[in-house]
């Protein structure tokens, strides 16, 4: 199957990540079989239209930027994601996926950044983790984390030194929109001397939770 359910492709500031504030394009694919109590991305779930392959690489084009993301809900769901990845990258643009890290990452393309969820607890959705997953993990890309609280913390703390993540990948602790003070999170990181990148949702602080930005 050569298309794809989008709920929106847009033009933005990239709101996280590596790439945080460099103009992008991106493609949110509709549905997702998880429910993160934080889930900004609910209006994703359903709905949507399908588009074929082609006609996204041509919207894609239509915007001024190298760089895209790949986003949902769970872009992984759709078997055809795979397929959009490898002719965006084929199409010369920095691409990247965003994964909640349930799905199985082992046939991405290797020239796509995977930004990669780890499900802490109070997200309610730990269980879904396939550890495993990491072992597909490249130099480039990166694991972040959603952190609702000091207990999400102190887990994420220990999974780190667990699977020795800090040693191989960039790691991105985020606090929960709204729900854990930043100022809390960028202490916790100084005292306990992390290495690991905190980061802010810049879409949030520049437009709030207007979707489409």
């Amino acid at each position: 199957m050569n298309r794809l359910k989008i709920t929106e492709i847009f033009y933005s500031l990239q709101g996280e990540a590596s790439t945080v504030g460099i103009p992008t394009v991106f493609i949110r694919l509709t549905g997702c079989p998880l429910r993160c109590h934080y889930c900004d991305t609910s209006y994703a779930f359903q709905g949507g239209n399908w588009w074929n392959l082609s006609e996204i690489i041509h919207k894609v084009a239509e915007f001024n930027t190298l760089y895209v993301t790949v986003t949902g809900g769970e872009p992984l769901a759709q078997s055809s994601c795979l397929t959009l990845l490898t002719q965006l990258c084929d199409s010369g643009y920095k691409t990247s996926l965003e994964t909640s890290g349930a799905l199985d990452i082992s046939k991405v393309d290797t020239r796509v950044t995977k930004i990669m969820d780890l499900k802490t607890p109070e997200s309610g959705e730990e269980s879904r983790n396939l550890y495993h997953n990491i072992d597909y993990l490249l130099t480039h890309d990166q694991i972040k984390f959603v952190l609702c609280s000091r207990n999400d913390y102190i887990w994420a703390k220990s999974i780190l030194r667990k699977y020795c993540l800090d040693s191989k990948y960039e790691i991105l602790f985020s606090p929960s929109y709204n729900q854990l003070n930043p100022t809390h999170l960028a202490g916790w990181i100084l005292e306990d001397g992390l290495q690991v990148r905190m980061q802010i949702q810049l879409h949030k602080y520049l437009w709030g939770d207007i979707p489409g930005r």
